[in-house]
């Protein structure tokens, strides 16, 4: 039957896949004879799933091809010879695996096409042409923006290393113009990476501009003369030539010889025989057995490649637990104590159980209990339902139990001792959440082992941890939505809504999927060499959070309420100030009025609209025009209150007021929450409410900390390590100067200054020191001379001089930078001086994005060190005040604060300074020694 309306195309994008998935994944090897492999199975994997599943969306393929680029050599090198030429060579162990990603193409019986001249994004352009004349539909499987050109009606995009699809919408978040015009913006836009030349200066924001303005790229071009910036009006009117060569280099051919018809194109399921032989033969053990499985044959008995399998996008560890469908055919309702004791009777016999709680709520220090659910097999799961009631609830919320359900305290009573017992291993994700759930019904489980922390240790800077996420990588199973059960928005119930036979499936389906992942990660821990980050970086950390957590600090109301009273009024007072300057009056909150007055009505320069059509009036472009003092003072004047203003509204709105709502009605006391694995560095993050973020150098900043309180006859202890990245550069850069500096104690600015500036430091000023100090700490991060010149409010020049010549003072910076790149680009990850992975998938990517992958990369050693020391010393401290009255509340980056009795205040000091000082590691022998700062205060304020 002839393709047409009802079918649907699936174009994979080889050439772009295996390159994406060999910078992204670990490395995989073939153990018979060492073969690199691992972009090969990655490959593998995204063919598997869309035969089985369609990732593509939600419309299946009934047509289905891989298209490749046949060579290096295509008609765009007979216009310009150099397109292209700046692509490096192939690395080594890149290139044998291109001619297997063919032949697995062909394994999958699935049509493998390329053509000679063309590069396959012409391929797929014709294509996707073809499909659309004839009636169906076409999605192109691919992460190139440069196939956005052909998004319309009929033929769409699927990002699979996003796992999203590209519509018209995207394309114009993307380059700011719908897909009709994205050849004209990367015609004027060029392509650093495939050496499209493009209008010099001009880049994707400008160019979207100017074709948004006059329409298409030749109206601009006829009109170039007309426009104000001379600058570009000079580039457009110069180079015209070049710009139209660009477009005929970026716009895709839709007129490609292709021999092969749509129809040949059609889905054929795998033959087994070729198959099987061929994974056996790549020995891809993990993959093999789910094709297997799926095709109901016998799997091939294959030893375990050396290194990672994948899974979709990215790295699985190749052990193969066990592969029994998710059917929930295996799934209980627990309802009485007699069904319940068989489970309890099975964890103590397993010796280890997957947990899970369902609650009312996000906030574990007011969620109710609603049930639990257990795995101890693969497959098989229970759910014992709590607290569901029934009835929307009257006016009042009352609703009534559902029958046949175990009252909590039986239920919690028959768990406690398995909860509890040391020889049991309970397994959950982000057990955090639920250890906190049983510790305020009085059970603290111990021991535990976290699939999401394991997942953090092993694939820290690949992808998020979350459960739904890592079953659909890893086990290739799609979790039930939440949203199936409690809805959404104003429709949206709480658990306890939820019709039990419904919840059973979704609560045991997660502690399954938990248990799964478990058996899947636990042996991989050992084999990527994170064992010992995870054992005392990570899997200990939980109960100390928990517990800090759990017992909040005080905040008082009165003063936040004052204090928000203070920022309205001062407030609404720079508003006055602005106005006035400004000669007329506007909404300051409104950035659309702001950009109209500052661009339209003043003429400042530097004015670029947005997509939505107002200006940019960020904290950068407003910090910018306050350095325009001399030559618009009345801008300068207005951006720098406006800055004023809304350094007060996010400190009323995210503070003074926010908290005031944040405090917990039973116990009085704001609670805070640790995302553990929520950055890549290993540093912690602090959510629902953010304590982290409070600013430290202004008078508003301590102002708020005033606020956080001790009660009456204690006081807070505030322990801060001092300037402990510097010292880490230090030691890891090997700078001997800095490291006698710290060992001397001396003021660290002010050495660097006079080494810098040939300044005695008995003659140093406060203008030196400051910014010796910007230059320290920007290095940390890889600040460029512009971004010092901005925070110097000096010529970009200048602030260029002071970091060449610092690095020239300290010549073991620059060393340690560029062979931490060179490590990272090797490797695909850094590593701390504890052995934490941080991944670097972009390490290699080509344009902007690239100098951000590599400041990342510089700084991640150096952060994620310092993140390790603190959780070392964090892990450590319970013990070590155990017995003392003092219980440790918040951590904020380099700084632990306690709440102490009076009277303890001393010891308690001389214990977490001698805790957190000697946090390192007898591996990791720092050159520089830690030194920790105390402080001591009935507010935070007064302690910090």
């Amino acid at each position: 039957m002839a393709f047409g309306k009802g079918d649907h195309l699936h174009l994979i994008d080889g050439s772009a896949f295996i390159f994406r998935a060999y910078h992204a994944l670990p490395p995989l090897t073939r153990k018979s004879d060492g073969l690199p492999v691992g972009a090969v199975a990655g490959f593998c994997n995204l063919i598997w799933s869309e035969l089985s599943s369609g990732s593509a969306g939600k419309a299946k393929a009934t047509h289905i091809a891989v298209i490749f680029d046949a060579g290096s050599k295509t008609f765009r090198n007979d216009i310009y010879p150099e397109y292209k030429a700046n692509r490096p060579e192939l690395p080594e162990d890149l290139r044998p695996q291109f001619p297997l990603t063919r032949d697995a193409t062909r394994a999958f019986n699935v049509a493998c096409i390329e053509i000679q001249g063309f590069e396959a994004d012409d391929i797929m352009a014709t294509l996707a042409r073809q499909a659309q004349e004839a009636g169906g539909d076409c999605t192109i499987i691919t992460s190139d923006k440069d196939m956005m050109q052909l998004v319309g009606p009929g033929v769409g995009l699927y990002d699979p290393m996003k796992q999203r699809p590209i519509g018209e919408a995207e394309v114009i978040e993307k380059f700011g113009v719908g897909p009709d015009r994205v050849v004209d913006v990367q015609s004027l836009a060029g392509d650093s990476v495939d050496n499209v030349p493009g209008a010099p200066g001009i880049g994707l924001k400008t160019a979207a501009l100017l074709i948004n303005e006059y329409g298409n790229l030749e109206s601009l071009l006829a009109r170039a003369g007309e426009i104000k910036q001379p600058k570009r009006r000079e580039t457009l009117v110069d180079n015209a030539a070049q710009i139209r060569l660009s477009r005929e280099l970026v716009t895709l051919k839709r007129d490609v010889p292709v021999e092969v018809s749509l129809d040949e194109l059609t889905v054929r399921a795998p033959e087994a025989e070729p198959l099987m032989e061929f994974l056996s033969r790549m020995e891809f053990r993990t993959l093999a057995t789910r094709v297997a499985t799926k095709l109901k044959v016998a799997a091939p008995l294959i030893e375990a490649s050396k290194g990672f399998e994948v899974s979709g996008a990215h790295a699985e560890p190749a052990a193969t637990p066990d592969r029994l469908p998710f059917d929930h055919a295996g799934y209980e309702a627990v309802r009485d104590m007699d069904a319940l004791n068989r489970w309890v009777a099975a964890i103590a016999e397993a010796g280890r159980v997957a947990v899970d709680t369902e609650t009312t709520s996000l906030d574990e220090m007011q969620a109710e209990l609603v049930g639990i659910s257990l795995s101890v097999k693969a497959g098989q799961a229970c759910y014992i339902p709590l607290s569901h009631r029934q009835g929307g609830g009257d006016l009042f919320g009352s609703s009534e139990r559902v029958a046949g359900q175990i009252p909590l305290d039986q239920a919690l009573a028959a768990l406690k001792p398995v909860l509890e017992d040391a020889s049991i291993l309970k397994i959950g994700q982000n057990m955090k959440y639920d250890w906190k759930i049983f510790a305020r019904h009085g059970i603290r489980i111990a021991p535990l082992d976290d699939t999401m922390l394991m997942s953090y240790a092993m694939h820290a800077g690949l992808h998020n941890h979350g459960m739904d996420y890592l079953a659909e990588q890893y086990l290739g199973h799609k979790t039930i939505p939440i949203k199936e059960l409690i809805g959404s928005g104003k429709a949206q119930v709480t658990f306890d809504q939820v019709e039990i036979d419904k919840a059973v499936k979704y609560a045991a389906e997660d502690a399954d999927v938990t248990l799964r992942l478990w058996q899947m990660f636990k042996p991989q821990l050992p084999k990527v060499r994170v064992t010992t980050v995870y054992e005392t970086l990570e899997r200990p950390l939980v109960p100390v959070l928990a517990d800090m957590e759990m017992a909040g600090i005080q905040v008082d109301r009165d003063t936040l309420s004052r204090m928000s009273n203070a920022f309205a009024q001062k407030m609404a007072q720079l508003e006055d100030e602005i106005q006035d300057t400004a000669g007329e009056k506007f909404n300051v909150g409104s950035p659309k009025q702001l950009g109209e007055f500052l661009f339209d009505r003043l003429g400042l320069p530097g004015g670029e609209k947005t997509k939505t059509g107002a200006y940019g009036t960020g904290a950068d472009v407003l910090e910018d025009i306050t350095t325009l003092e001399d030559t618009h003072p009345q801008g300068a004047r207005v951006a720098a209150r406006i800055l004023d203003w809304r350094q007060l509204s996010k400190l009323k709105s995210t503070y003074t007021d926010a908290l005031q709502t944040a405090i917990n009605p039973e116990t009085g006391r704001v609670h805070t929450s640790y995302s553990i694995a929520g950055a890549n560095t290993g540093r912690l993050a602090s959510t629902d409410p953010n304590l982290q973020n409070i600013p430290v150098r202004t008078e508003e900043g301590r102002r708020i900390r005033e606020a956080f309180v001790a009660p009456k006859g204690r006081v807070l202890v505030s322990l801060d390590y001092s300037q402990i990245e510097l010292r880490i550069l230090a030691h890891i850069a090997d700078i001997p100067a800095l490291q006698q500096a710290f060992r001397d104690g001396l003021d660290i600015h002010a050495m660097t200054a006079s080494e810098m500036f040939n300044v005695p430091l008995d003659q140093m000023t406060s203008d030196i020191r400051r910014r010796a100090k910007a230059i320290n700490f920007g290095v940390i991060y890889g600040i460029s001379g512009f971004g010092l010149a901005r925070n110097l409010r000096i010529p970009r020049a200048e602030a260029q001089g002071f970091i060449d010549r610092y690095f020239e003072r300290f010549p073991g910076i620059r060393e340690y930078m560029d062979q931490t790149i060179a490590f990272a680009k090797e490797r695909g990850y850094v590593q701390t001086l504890f052995g934490r992975k941080i991944n670097t998938p972009e390490i290699n990517a080509k344009g902007p994005g690239a100098g951000f992958a590599k400041r990342a990369a510089i700084n991640a050693p150096i952060q994620g060190t310092a993140a390790d020391v603190i959780r070392r010393a964090m892990i450590r401290m319970p013990a070590a005040i155990a017995g003392m009255d003092a219980k440790m509340l918040l951590q904020v980056h380099d700084e632990l604060l306690f709440e102490v009795g009076e009277d303890a205040s001393d010891a308690l000091i001389k214990v977490a300074k001698d805790v957190m000082e000697g946090a390192s590691h007898p591996a990791v022998q720092l050159k520089v020694p830690l030194t920790v700062e105390a402080g001591v205060g009935a507010t935070w304020a007064a302690a910090h």
